[in-house]
C-alpha cells in the first residue's frame, strides 16, 4: 500500500463549495461507490463532513483512468487534484458538495477494503446484532458521524456553560469503595490486597460532597459511571454523566443554573429559544395525573380516578381493588382511540401485564353506541358517571385499571397512555416538553427487606417541613430531591444533600443502619462532616440521554460509540471474557462455576 508522503489534507470532503473552483485539492477518505462512464470515472470519496466527487478521465490521464478502475467501496484513498464546477446540467441538489467535483490528477490506494457485511449507507436497516459486532464499519454512516460528533458538541457546550459560571472541572477515582447505593456494584480483585475488591463508582456521589466539605464550591465533571444491573433502551452498564456539586444552594438555586445550561443546549444545538423557569410539578401530582414520575407532556390521556364512583358497585374487579387499598383509573384515548380493533385492544391488555396488571378492562364510543368489557356489570347511573369522568365522545375509547395497589396502577396506565399516543400518532417529533419533577418521597418501603430504603441515596435531605415526620410518619417525609425530564425522558436528576451530622444521624437510622455498619460503610463521610460541612446539592445529566433526545434517536445505544447489548455484553470485542489461570491465581481467585447442562 501506498503512503500519504508529502501530501497534506487541503480540506475535508465535504467543505468544497463553488468558491473553491481553481483551488488545488489534496483529500482523503474512503470510496462510497465508484461509477465507470466509459471514458469518465466518478469517485465518491466519504470522510466524517461528507462526499466530493472525484473525477478522472481518460483522455487527459489515461493511467490514472486504469488505476482508478481498480478501486472498490471502501477503499482508502488519497486524491490530488483540482477542483471544478461540475457543470449546470450535473449539479447533485442532494449534496453540499453537489455544485462542484475534484478533477484528479493523483491516485493513491492507502488501504484495500474486503466486500463489508453491509453497505454504508445513511439511516441503515441493518439488524442491530450486525451493526453492533462490526460497530467500527456502523460509526461510518453518515448518520452516526452525526451522532458521535453532536455528543462531543454537546459535552464542549456543558464545560464552556459550567466554565462561564464558576465551576472547576475536577477527576474523582475509578476505584473507589462498595456501598450500598441502590445498584449493584461492578466489583475489581485487588492484586496487592488479597480478598478485597475495588468497586467502579455508579456515581461521584461521595467524592462530589467531600469536594463541597474541601471548599470547591462548583464542581462538575464529564464521568463515567457503572451499575450492574438489567438493561433498557435508555440503560447500559457503563455510561456518562455531566455531574455537578455546589454549595451554599437551596433548590430554587440548583435548578435556575441547570435551566441555564438546558436553555443554551437547545439555542445552540437546535436554535429553539426555551422558555425559563420551567415547569414544576410535585412528584404526587405527576403520578395521579400521568402514571409516572416522568411523565411525557406532549399529548394528553391523563389518568381519572373513579374509584369514588365504583367503590360500591357488584363487579369485585372494581370495588374489590377499592377495599383492599387500592384504586380504579382510567385513560381517556380520545379523538379516534375507538378505532382500534378487539384483537389491538386484547394486545394491550397483554402489554398492561408486563406491568404486573393483572388485565384491561375497556369502553368505546362509536356511532352513537357503546361497547365494553365490563358495562355489563353496572348501573347506567355508573356508567354515566364514568363516561362524565372520562370526558368521552363520539369515536372515544376509555381503558380501566383496577388494582390493590395503587404503584401498579400508575405503572401500568402510564406506560399504555404512552403506548396509546404512539400507536395514534399523537406525539409530535419536533415539539419539546421540558418540566421538573419535584418533591420526591425521600423513603420507600422495601417488602423483601421489611425496611425503609432510600428512593434516591443516603444523603439526600429531608424538606425542613418533613423534618418531625422522620420519628412519626417516615413515609409522608418528601425530599428535596428534583427530576428534568425532557418529552417523557428522565434527562437528569439530584438533590440537595444533608450538611448536618444529626440529620444525616437520623436517616442512617430510618433506613436501618447500626451506628457500626453506618461508621464501616460511610465513616469516611460522617468524619468529613464533622469538619464543617456548607449546604451543598447538586444534579447530574445524563449526557447519553441528553444526546439520544437532541439527536431524536429511541435508544441511548445508537449515542454511544461501543455499547452493551441486553445482557450487558459487547459483540465487537466479544467481551467480557474468560482470562487464563495465571490471572486469577495473581489475584486469589479460584472459579466455582455450575455445571453446563
Amino acid at each position: 500500500m501506498e503512503s500519504i508522503k508529502g501530501l497534506v489534507r487541503t480540506r475535508y470532503c465535504g467543505a468544497f463549495r463553488p468558491e473553491h473552483i481553481g483551488e488545488r485539492a489534496v483529500v482523503f477518505g474512503w470510496v462510497q461507490r465508484m461509477r465507470n462512464l466509459g471514458g469518465l470515472i466518478f469517485v465518491d470519496l466519504r470522510d466524517r463532513t461528507g462526499i466530493v466527487q472525484c473525477t478522472f478521465d481518460e483522455a487527459i490521464h489515461k493511467e490514472l483512468f486504469d488505476r482508478a478502475f481498480t478501486v472498490r467501496s471502501e477503499f482508502v484513498l488519497a486524491v490530488t487534484g483540482t477542483v471544478r464546477s461540475r457543470g449546470e446540467a450535473a449539479i447533485n441538489d442532494k449534496l453540499p458538495t453537489g455544485g462542484v467535483e475534484i478533477l484528479a490528477d493523483e491516485l493513491r490506494i492507502l488501504s484495500k477494503a474486503n466486500t463489508t457485511p453491509f453497505e454504508i449507507v445513511e439511516d441503515s436497516d441493518v439488524n442491530d446484532v450486525l451493526r453492533l459486532k462490526y460497530r467500527y464499519l456502523d460509526l461510518r454512516r453518515p448518520d452516526m458521524q452525526r451522532t458521535i460528533a453532536l455528543r462531543h458538541r454537546i459535552a464542549k457546550i456543558a464545560r464552556d456553560y459550567y466554565d462561564e459560571n464558576g465551576f472547576f472541572e475536577i477527576e474523582t477515582p475509578i476505584l473507589t469503595k462498595s456501598t450500598p447505593e441502590g445498584a449493584r456494584d461492578y466489583l475489581v480483585p485487588s492484586r496487592v490486597h488479597p480478598g478485597k475488591f475495588y468497586a467502579l463508582p455508579q456515581s461521584p456521589q461521595q467524592y462530589k460532597q467531600l469536594l463541597m466539605v474541601a471548599g470547591f464550591d462548583r464542581y462538575m465533571q464529564i464521568t463515567r459511571c457503572f451499575r450492574d444491573e438489567d438493561l433498557r433502551a435508555d440503560r447500559q452498564p457503563e455510561f456518562t454523566q455531566i455531574d455537578l456539586e455546589m454549595s451554599f444552594v437551596d433548590v430554587e438555586d440548583v435548578l435556575a443554573v441547570n435551566e441555564g445550561f438546558i436553555a443554551r443546549l437547545f439555542r445552540e444545538i437546535h436554535g429553539i429559544e426555551l422558555q425559563t423557569p420551567f415547569m414544576r410539578m410535585p412528584y404526587a401530582e405527576a403520578m395521579e395525573r400521568f402514571g409516572s414520575d416522568k411523565p411525557d407532556l406532549r399529548f394528553g390521556y391523563e389518568l381519572k380516578d373513579i374509584s369514588d364512583i365504583v367503590k360500591n358497585t357488584e363487579f369485585k374487579v372494581f370495588s374489590g381493588a377499592i377495599e383492599a387499598g387500592g384504586s380504579v383509573r382510567l385513560i381517556n384515548v380520545k379523538e379516534g382511540g375507538a378505532k382500534f380493533k378487539r384483537k389491538e385492544i386484547d394486545a394491550l391488555g397483554e402489554f398492561v401485564k408486563t406491568y404486573r396488571a393483572k388485565g384491561l378492562a375497556w369502553m368505546k364510543f362509536t356511532a352513537g353506541e357503546m361497547t365494553s368489557s365490563f358495562a355489563k356489570f353496572l348501573s347506567e347511573a355508573e356508567i354515566a358517571k364514568i363516561r362524565e369522568a372520562a370526558d368521552a365522545g363520539e369515536n372515544d375509547l376509555i381503558f380501566v385499571v383496577a388494582d390493590a395497589k395503587d404503584d401498579i396502577v400508575f405503572a401500568a396506565l402510564g406506560a399504555l397512555r404512552c403506548e396509546c399516543a404512539r400507536r395514534m400518532d399523537a406525539i409530535a417529533k419536533d415539539d419539546y416538553k421540558i418540566l421538573w419533577v419535584t418533591d420526591f418521597p425521600l423513603l420507600e418501603f422495601d417488602e423483601e427487606e421489611n425496611r425503609y430504603v432510600a428512593k434516591h441515596h443516603p444523603f439526600t435531605s429531608p424538606r425542613d417541613e418533613d423534618l418531625a415526620l422522620l420519628d412519626t410518619h417516615p413515609e409522608q417525609v418528601c425530599a428535596k430531591a428534583y427530576d428534568i425530564v425532557i418529552n417523557g425522558s428522565e434527562a437528569g436528576g439530584g438533590s440537595i444533600r444533608i450538611h448536618d451530622s444529626e440529620v444525616q444521624k437520623k436517616m442512617f437510622e430510618v433506613l436501618g443502619f447500626t451506628e457500626e455498619r453506618a461508621q464501616e460503610q460511610f465513616g469516611h463521610m460522617i468524619e468529613a462532616f464533622s469538619y464543617g460541612a456548607p449546604p451543598h446539592g447538586g444534579l447530574a445529566f445524563g449526557l447519553d440521554r441528553l444526546v439520544m433526545l437532541l439527536s431524536g434517536r429511541d435508544s441511548i445505544r445508537d449515542v454511544i460509540a461501543f455499547p452493551k447489548v441486553q445482557n450487558a455484553s459487547e459483540l465487537m470485542m466479544a467481551s467480557p471474557d474468560g482470562v487464563d489461570e495465571a490471572q486469577l491465581h495473581d489475584l486469589h481467585i479460584a472459579l466455582d462455576l455450575p455445571e453446563e447442562k
